[in-house]
């Protein structure tokens, strides 16, 4: 099967009451893990990359990787560009074989972001390459996006009707409360998701696929093993698990997952070295922390996201 586009998976998504994961990968073992966790639930799964994780691995290297999951899965993938900041971005990824982009001029005015929005939307539909598109800022940081609490803000519901009439674009990423990397794990942090703009959203688009970014939640026994070789984090971190699968309920196709990731891989590399501290073959620590990544990965597809099965 080709690596596909996300038009007939969200259509299925949303009205099945599921979401699709939406995963952030850097290199080989991310992508082991993750498709290897996909394959055998029989999950759809859309892989992301970002502009730092093209800058650090290679545009031609990744295409490469999901070629090759692609090939021993068998499933449908989608190649996803993650917060394209720039039209050449995007227009780079549509010529080198992503299935799906997004543009995310959300920082910009609400006519500079349909603007730009247009333009990358008539080049990738030319090139039969899906778009996704964000209204509101969520704060935090990961990677290119950098956003202060202060300047966040949630997506107002009655600029959505026109945002999507004036742009085409094919989903959109929307501000309910979500927030990206590690700003949701600070103590004291409780992301409560606003249900009432997500179905306000929905009443306005119906039948329309939303995306959730920042959406980590991380699992306690990975916060214990931060904690037990050196990490400081508190437990129940990031936004309840309970509180997405709701929104896969509802109108939410696409879930982005990146951090939850980062830290499985990270707690299971401290903890191998804290036991083998001699160890220098890559082969021995990168392969637990595969295995760390395919188990948060099943977790994700059958706990959170709904999606095992619908492949």
């Amino acid at each position: 099967m080709p690596i596909v586009t996300t038009k007939e998976m969200f259509a299925k998504a949303y009205n099945g009451g599921y979401a699709i994961g939406a995963f952030n990968v850097n290199n080989m073992e991310i992508v082991q893990g993750i498709t290897e966790a996909a394959a055998e639930l029989r999950a759809p799964v859309i892989l992301q990359v970002s502009k730092g994780a093209r800058a650090y691995a290679n545009h031609t290297y990744l295409m490469k990787l999901v070629e090759a999951a692609e090939i021993e899965t068998g499933l449908p993938i989608v190649l996803h560009l993650d917060h394209g900041d720039s039209f050449e971005l995007c227009k780079s990824c549509v010529d080198g074989g992503f299935t799906s982009v997004m543009i995310d001029a959300s920082s910009r005015s609400f006519e500079d972001n349909i603007a730009v929005t247009r333009q990358v939307v008539e080049y990738a539909h030319d090139h039969g390459v899906v778009v996704e598109a964000e209204l509101g800022t969520l704060a935090g940081v990961e990677d290119e996006v950098n956003v202060s609490a202060e300047d966040s803000s949630y997506t107002r519901p009655e600029d959505v009707e026109e945002f999507v009439t004036r742009t085409g674009c094919d989903s959109l990423a929307i501000a309910i409360g979500t927030s990206h990397g590690a700003y949701k794990f600070k103590p004291g942090t409780k992301p409560q998701l606003r249900f009432d703009i997500l179905d306000e959203v929905a009443r306005r688009l119906p039948g329309f696929p939303i995306v959730l970014h920042g959406s980590s939640s991380v699992p306690q026994e990975f916060v214990e093993a931060i904690n037990a070789h050196g990490g400081n984090m508190p437990g129940a971190i990031g936004v309840p698990e309970d509180m997405l699968r709701e929104a896969a309920r509802r109108a939410v196709c696409k879930i982005n997952i990146d951090s939850d990731l980062r830290l499985a891989m990270t707690a299971t590399i401290r903890e191998y070295f804290d036991e083998h501290p001699a160890d220098f073959d890559p082969r021995a620590y990168l392969k637990p922390a595969r295995a760390a990544i395919k188990a948060m990965v099943r977790h994700k597809i059958i706990d959170v996201l709904g999606c095992d099965g619908k492949a």
